[in-house]
């Protein structure tokens, strides 16, 4: 099961109702956030906003807090006086916490802990999974670490060894792989990158911060029209084909033609 929304997602804090409306209208979905977007002490009327907001379900995630934590309890209880039915669990580590959701939720594991991303594979394979998604800073925290990233920017290793784990869980049990947020707002050259690597790569989605960074994730999802046009011709060519063949001085087997019907879902 995947997650089936577009492919920029925009946090939002859920203590911040008077910016529900202007996000959807922004993004792909929704990421209503109970947890690190709130204080503390307006969790219990960030609950109370999501209980009263009139959104699409089917373009909503809200994030809750972490399974060991007391929110968490609360977070669940509230979630079933909503609409809402697709669920991102903070600090995912232990996939027998999902086991407080009904069947009726969709969940998507928020690997950013050490354990989280070891077990990203078990987190993956519960049946109530819909995606997984991996977190840098909280990681790198976990390990008592300083930074996920070098001065220029770059992904230490570590980071992006989580990145791939999480990426390789996700499609080896069918579900759909969300990119980490890229933090420095104001640098869309590096969003860019990684957004294109993140789609080459096979996520499904990247996850924002500000409305701003929507576009730039919307265009590195978004094939060229060179693309599209080859991703028509080969699969028309294999229409009269039978097993490996020959396209435009290129061999031609299923993975490629696999490729090619995916550039046209995301067309």
């Amino acid at each position: 099961m995947t997650l089936g929304m577009g492919p920029a997602l925009l946090f939002c804090p859920a203590d911040r109702p008077e910016r529900f409306a202007g996000a959807m209208q922004k993004a792909d979905a929704v990421i209503l956030d109970l947890e690190d977007a709130v204080l503390p002490d307006a969790r219990a009327q960030a609950r109370e906003n999501i209980i009263a907001a009139d959104m699409d379900p089917d373009r909503v995630i809200v994030r809750v807090n972490a399974p060991e934590t007391a929110e968490f309890a609360r977070d669940v209880d509230a979630l079933q006086r909503t609409p809402f039915r697709t669920v991102m669990v903070a600090k995912s580590e232990d996939p027998a916490a999902f086991d407080a959701f009904g069947t009726e939720f969709g969940l998507i594991a928020l690997c950013e802990t050490a354990r989280g991303v070891h077990r990203a594979g078990e987190l993956a394979a519960h049946e109530r999974a819909v995606g997984l998604m991996w977190g840098a800073e909280d990681l790198v925290a976990s390990l008592g670490g300083m930074s996920s990233r070098f001065p220029d920017g770059r992904y230490r290793d570590v980071a992006r060894s989580a990145r791939s784990l999480v990426l390789l869980a996700a499609g080896a049990h069918g579900r759909t792989a969300i990119d980490a947020v890229h933090l420095d707002i104001d640098d869309a050259d590096g969003l860019a990158a990684e957004a294109a690597d993140a789609v080459a790569s096979g996520f499904g989605a990247t996850a924002c911060i500000h409305p701003k960074q929507v576009a730039v994730i919307r265009d590195a999802y978004r094939p060229d029209e060179s693309t599209i046009t080859w991703a028509q011709a080969v699969l028309a060519a294999a229409e009269g084909e039978r097993g490996v063949f020959r396209f435009e001085g290129r061999m031609i087997d299923e993975p490629v033609l696999r490729h090619a019907r995916a550039v046209l879902e995301r067309s």
